[in-house]
């Protein structure tokens, strides 16, 4: 697929400086060539299919996989710190695994470009969403039908799972648990609270109880993450370094190498994930159970 010209009314915007410009043409070329290598793998898949399977309703099929690794939009009303998950299998020999690092290594330049902008030319990013996908007005127009019309960069360039080597068994498995913790300074969640309603009586209370500190103790701001898809996997010989296993997300297929074009053994998980927490609290857990600050999520070390 070939980049179309931009838009009439959709110029860069006046008085872009050359750095500017020339970071925003280089993301310009790193997404064609993203396009470009994706089209590449799926004609490769096409021309050779090996056997796959899809989590849920959907068949696993060539037209499913195109969906799962060309999903770079929003849908509409879409929350734009979630992302959409396409759970399945590729049995793949060394040609289509070749595609697949090639397409890997274009999300991994396109994310390069893209946190050197968000650095040093974050007005630019709206834009972006809006402009790239113009450069591919067949794909363009399709989505635009379908209310598509904005990209979703983090869905652009999370890379393709891949398998080291070849899998006697997969495991896949919800993981509700997951969070990411943020260390803060007393001063810093100071500031955050500041940032709220420093007149309304929780956030005073808060700012009381803060006060109460020594100003060198460090403090865990906490925040959950959505439930996830987890895959187990189970090589059929040690790896160099000996690892028999290892666990990573699948946000999208996961290739594994497969010589004959055969799915290793795999399980079938619930359709959604658990209400409550599956695994049970680590007896090491370092944070205190009830927040310090709620209205930041901020806990204090045990």
């Amino acid at each position: 697929m070939t980049a179309g010209r931009r838009p009439l009314g959709l110029a860069h915007p006046p008085g872009l400086q050359k750095p500017e410009y020339r970071l925003l043409a280089e993301l310009e070329a790193a997404f064609d060539t993203l396009i470009q290598r994706t089209e590449v793998l799926l004609g490769a898949y096409h021309q050779a299919p090996g056997a796959s399977w899809a989590f849920g309703a959907e068949p696993a099929s060539v037209p499913w996989l195109r969906q799962a690794l060309l999903d770079f939009w929003y849908h509409d009303g879409q929350d734009g710190r979630a992302t959409r998950a396409h759970v399945g299998l590729v049995a793949a020999g060394e040609a289509l695994l070749a595609r697949v690092a090639e397409v890997n290594a274009a999300k991994a330049a396109f994310a390069a470009l893209l946190a050197q902008i968000r650095d040093q030319v974050p007005a630019l990013i709206p834009e972006i969403k809006t402009v790239l996908p113009f450069r591919h007005p067949a794909l363009h127009d399709h989505l635009r039908g379908r209310g598509l019309a904005r990209l979703h960069l983090k869905q652009c360039w999370r890379a393709i799972p891949v398998a080291e080597a070849p899998v006697a068994r997969v495991r896949l498995a919800w993981y509700s648990s997951g969070r990411s913790i943020k260390r803060l300074s007393v001063r810093e969640a100071e500031q955050k609270l500041l940032k709220l309603d420093a007149e309304a009586p929780h956030v005073r209370i808060q700012l009381r109880k803060l006060a109460g500190l020594p100003d060198g103790e460090p403090l865990a701001q906490v925040q959950r993450q959505a439930p996830l898809m987890r895959a187990n996997l189970f090589f059929r010989e040690p790896l160099e370094d000996g690892r028999t296993r290892r666990a990573l997300n699948v946000a999208l297929p996961l290739f594994v190498p497969s010589p004959d074009g055969r799915l290793p053994d795999h399980n079938q998980p619930p359709p959604t994930p658990p209400e409550s927490r599956t695994r049970a609290r680590r007896s090491d857990e370092r944070l205190e159970d009830a927040p310090f600050l709620p209205s930041l999520r901020v806990f204090r070390y045990r």
